[in-house]
């Protein structure tokens, strides 16, 4: 790598973007890297602060920082993940469409150690939009190694992918929903159009809603009848208390329900309750969900629409970033809830 003085430069090539600032307009490349210095160019230059530039002139060891980013960030792309195109040196990375997003954070901390390079993402575990930004990655230098991209490439080849966007796939939603209150008639049922709003939000569709009596056998009965009717998902709200007449998940386990547990470290959402048939998810929803913006709903149930696997240890690591805030406005996910390390 060469450094030549600005007025010898004219006629070479840059070898990396050089980036102008203008405070509160303007942040970008104001040449880019393959531009042929003119005579022209020179009071520009020298107006942002540039005397010299780099001519590169890299060895067949060593890999510019623009082909750098891309290869790091290639390596560690899953599916509904793009790249922007690079900008001095730096790429970004884009969700394709809207889903799950999942980024391995201990792959991100091996590449991280590494001396002269960065790779950085949003936290994963949420829902994303189409086109949304999700990390970046780039070298320090202006030119690295190839021994140092080919050991990154190696650690997202062992990770692979570090980081995916799942699509979040329809399911057809069964409700449940108990307390003799509402199935007497004595109050309206509130949960009901709480419910279908997230799950439309989310994909999937309200199939039915079977209101019961705070009764074990019509409970069991009713979650029966619904995957019988072509549920694969079932919600079930009200009766997750710990009051003698809330028996709702005695109802789930007498339906053949296996608990993976009933109690989370959340809140709001601490009396949340998860189970399975035959594979078929069911979820016990406390009364938060119902009146809250933001719960243990938009933590796990997400990732059983996107067909992941939630294990009683994924339950239980969500206590470090668990406790919601309450914000007069909220703002999630653009916050820490449920978000750990």
């Amino acid at each position: 790598m060469q450094i030549v003085p600005i007025k010898k430069a004219v006629g070479m090539v840059l070898g990396y973007d050089i980036t102008e600032i203008i405070p509160g307009q303007f942040k970008g490349a104001a040449f880019k890297k393959g531009h042929i210095i003119h005579e022209t160019d020179i009071p520009k230059l020298l107006n942002i602060g540039k005397k010299h530039i780099y001519v590169v002139n890299l060895s067949e060891d060593m890999i510019h920082e623009n082909e750098a980013a891309r290869r790091m960030a290639e390596a560690a792309i899953g599916c509904g993940v793009t790249l922007s195109d690079p900008s001095e040196g730096k790429i970004e990375l884009l969700s394709t469409g809207k889903g799950l997003l999942k980024v391995n954070a201990a792959a991100l901390e091996q590449i991280n150690l590494l001396e002269g390079i960065m790779f950085a993402t949003i936290h994963g575990g949420h829902i994303v939009q189409n086109g949304q930004k999700l990390g970046g990655t780039r070298i320090i230098p202006l030119a690295i190694p190839q021994k140092d991209i080919e050991t990154v490439e190696h650690i997202c080849e062992s990770f692979y992918p570090v980081i995916t966007v799942k699509p979040v796939k329809p399911h057809t939603i069964g409700i449940v929903t108990t307390g003799s209150e509402v199935y007497h008639g004595r109050i309206e049922d509130k949960f009901g159009p709480v419910l279908e709003k997230k799950f439309n939000t989310l994909g999937s569709h309200i199939l039915r809603q079977v209101i019961v009596d705070d009764d074990i056998e019509m409970i069991a009965g009713a979650i029966r009848e619904l995957i019988k009717e072509g549920a694969d998902f079932i919600a079930t709200t009200g009766g997750m208390s710990v009051d003698p007449d809330d028996v709702t998940p005695s109802g789930i386990k007498a339906a053949g329900g296996s608990v993976l547990t009933y109690g989370a470290p959340v809140l709001p959402g601490a009396m949340f309750l998860l189970a399975e048939i035959d594979g078929i998810p069911i979820v016990g929803l406390p009364a938060c969900v119902m009146y809250v913006r933001t719960s243990i709903f938009d933590l796990i149930v997400p990732r059983l629409l996107a067909n992941e696997t939630v294990t009683r240890l994924d339950i239980a690591r969500l206590g470090y970033g668990g406790c919601c805030m309450g914000c007069e406005e909220c703002r999630y996910p653009k916050c820490g809830f449920g978000k750990g390390d």
